[in-house]
């Protein structure tokens, strides 16, 4: 017997998928993210959080339904940018570096711009 191929699209569900808790503070408290679902690559969550589009991240998690499984990715996605700000010198927002501090497993050394001498 010939079987018919499913209407299930499972080539979008068959992909490691990023959701970013984030703290909206004491009035809002937290909420997952609405993401478009082409946002949802980790290269896509690093772009987003060193451009600030994520202010206060608070976890991050990653999950496959294709093949059935979900993890905590914090400290891999902190690490990822601590990599990433290492290796184009991109500029980390505040609050990303206290997310860095908090659940990085490497360092980030952050550099901070010194005033030239004489300039007032």
């Amino acid at each position: 017997m010939r079987s018919s191929p499913s209407i299930v699209p499972t080539d979008r569900l068959d992909r490691d998928i990023y959701l970013v808790l984030e703290d909206f503070g004491v009035r809002a408290g937290c909420a997952w993210r609405e993401t478009d679902e082409t946002d949802t690559n980790l290269e896509t969550i690093l772009r987003h959080l060193l451009s600030g589009q994520y202010a206060y991240p608070v976890r991050i998690v990653c999950f496959n339904p294709g093949e059935g499984w979900s993890r905590d990715a914090t400290s891999d996605v902190a690490d990822a940018l601590v990599q990433r700000a290492t290796d184009t010198d991109a500029e980390v927002p505040s609050a990303l570096q206290d997310f860095i501090a908090a659940n990085a497993t490497r360092r980030l050394d952050v550099q901070l711009a010194l005033p030239l001498p004489g300039a007032a």
